[in-house]
């Protein structure tokens, strides 16, 4: 006889999680600009300009279907992994939130990925409170408090 705690814990080990990739890959970069396109609840025609115009996927490492290809399949780990709830001003939770934001290691692209995010969050001329949830959860992560205040200066 299965016992309710057994079948709770087979439930938690059976759902899918967020694929993860390695630390500092393209992939692991994009998924945080996923995370800030994702946050507002609406992945706006201006922010899909704003990544072609900038290049961003080149910045990143990736050609641009690889870019939207992981935006696809990054918004599919969200929503299989009951995540992607838009009732929330995020749409992660807190842990997921630390992975991804722990899969970025080097300074250099942490700080480029700070400064992309921000341009990106202010693209419609309002910063959401999702989207400001992820710019100061890259912030506190990566102990980019000074840069903050530098982005908005140049």
């Amino acid at each position: 006889m299965t016992s309710s705690t057994d079948l709770a814990t087979n439930s938690i080990q059976e759902r899918p999680t967020i694929r993860s990739y390695p630390a500092n890959s393209p992939q692991s970069a994009a998924r945080i600009v996923a995370l800030t396109l994702v946050a507002d609840g609406d992945i706006g025609d201006a922010e899909i300009q704003w990544l072609d115009r900038l290049l961003v996927h080149e910045q990143l490492g990736l050609t641009r279907q690889e870019l939207h290809a992981l935006l696809d399949t990054f918004c599919e780990d969200l929503l299989s992994s009951n995540q992607l709830k838009w009732a929330d001003a995020s749409p992660v939770n807190e842990r997921t939130l630390a992975d991804l934001m722990g899969e970025i290691q080097d300074p250099a692209l942490r700080v480029k990925l700070l400064r992309l995010c921000v341009e990106l969050a202010e693209v419609d001329a309002h910063v959401d409170e999702g989207e400001s949830i992820v710019l100061v959860a890259a912030v506190e992560h990566w102990g980019l408090h000074y840069e903050m205040f530098r982005s908005s200066r140049n």
